[in-house]
């Protein structure tokens, strides 16, 4: 659904990425993992359009769009939740998810999938906790309807417990077969156990690539580690 083929990327005439290539299949969940500073969300950059690439392709479901603009993307079923719970504070939680849609049936959709947001709806989500404006960030971006969801570092200073839910979030709606799954995240376990498979990106460079689940964890914190 989604592929880099020999990406290089960088800032101005910094190279961060170097002749990166990953695939996530479609209905499939890929995560990335590395340092920080390894490259993972100039990755995401190139992957949505923000970033141009210095050689290199980006397909999504084969076609090219590499020269394709972010909303372009968007239109061909991707969505991006960027990392930081990002939201429009002084709206409120229904607000914020009507931006998206004002039909009933589908706000009632995502609320089914993050029942935790339905008591929150008329709070202004600049109020909501750090998990739960990030429960809102990907509720509103499932509103896209997206066939490939990138998210960057959805457990950055998320509480074990919502921690948790998104991790059941993720692997339900995986599961689907419909929808692809692109996570870039730091807590290995997490990725591991929400994705079928990984990349290990050290200094803008691929290092170790495998299935995963937890029997995955040992290989790659040895792959991090280098």
């Amino acid at each position: 659904m989604l592929e880099l083929h020999g990406v290089s990327a960088g800032y101005g005439r910094s190279m961060v990425l170097h002749d990166v290539s990953i695939t996530i299949p479609t209905g499939g969940a890929v995560a990335i993992m590395g340092h920080n500073g390894a490259g993972k969300t100039t990755l995401l950059r190139v992957a949505v359009g923000l970033l141009p690439v210095k050689q290199g392709t980006v397909l999504i479901d084969g076609e090219d769009v590499t020269k394709l603009r972010p909303n372009g993307r968007v239109k061909r079923g991707l969505g991006y939740v960027p990392q930081g719970q990002q939201c429009f504070g002084q709206m409120t939680t229904l607000e914020n998810l009507q931006l998206i849609t004002t039909t009933t049936s589908e706000v009632d959709g995502v609320l089914d999938t993050f029942p935790a947001l339905t008591p929150l709806l008329s709070r202004r989500a600049g109020l909501l906790s750090g998990g739960q404006r990030q429960q809102l960030a990907i509720a509103r971006t499932l509103l896209t309807k997206p066939q490939i969801l990138i998210l960057d570092e959805p457990t950055e200073g998320i509480q074990p417990n919502v921690v948790e839910e998104i991790e059941g979030v993720i692997t339900s709606l995986t599961q689907r077969g419909d929808l692809s799954v692109l996570l870039v995240e730091q807590h290995v376990g997490f990725a591991l156990r929400a994705t079928d498979s990984y990349y290990v990106l050290e200094s803008g460079r691929i290092t170790s690539h495998g299935e995963g689940g937890p029997g995955a964890i040992d290989d790659v914190r040895a792959a991090m580690a280098v």
